[in-house]
């Protein structure tokens, strides 16, 4: 399998950028999207001035265990920028979306959970609700992560959208919003639930 085919079989398709996204970003955004493979794994990431993106992490199951990902995350951290990532709550009908909570967690990604973030895949034209995961190295606050998701949004995922797919993503006031008075439950905290659950 080719590097796309990993990410492909193992992300939700609601989640997933066309190869040729993928590929138009790698060219036309090679100072700030960039691939990092192996053997065993795939990261897909942007590296902004103030921050760091991943856009997908994949480590293959067999090599699960390794400390593969945490080797990535940590290469990443060396860099000395907040790192931003996007997850999906956890659905109790597929193992992977705790499993990848664990690992965020045990790496020491903080849930922001004053930015709400929903958008309508193009593939499915279902709206779906991600959580937004950071680590900083100087206390960030979440309303910096929000711009900085602003960013990122508006510069690698709807990145010549039009063109790619047909039609255009939502518009960034329409995906994210930001409210210290409308918080959602820290994601970790039902991640913990459901285990003492068990």
């Amino acid at each position: 399998m080719d590097w796309f085919e990993k990410l492909n079989e193992y992300f939700p398709v609601h989640e997933m950028k066309s190869k040729k996204h993928m590929e138009t970003l790698l060219k036309e955004k090679g100072d700030v999207y960039y691939k990092d493979e192996g053997q065993e794994h795939v990261m897909m990431y942007a590296e902004f001035e103030e921050f760091i993106f991943i856009d997908y992490l994949y480590v293959a199951s067999s090599a699960r265990g390794k400390g593969i990902g945490h080797q990535l995350i940590e290469k990443l951290k060396s860099k000395q920028k907040p790192i931003i990532l996007e997850v999906e709550p956890i659905d109790y009908s597929d193992s992977d979306t705790a499993k990848r909570l664990h690992f965020y967690q045990r790496e020491g990604f903080t849930h922001a959970n004053s930015i709400g973030y929903s958008r309508r895949s193009l593939a499915t034209n279902q709206n779906s609700r991600l959580e937004i995961l950071y680590w900083s190295p100087n206390n960030q606050d979440e309303e910096t992560i929000y711009k900085q998701m602003r960013h990122m949004y508006e510069n690698i995922h709807t990145y010549k959208d039009k063109e790619m797919y047909g039609q255009s993503y939502q518009s960034v006031d329409d995906v994210l919003s930001y409210s210290t008075e409308h918080q959602t439950e820290d994601i970790f905290t039902g991640l913990n639930h459901s285990i003492r659950k068990k």
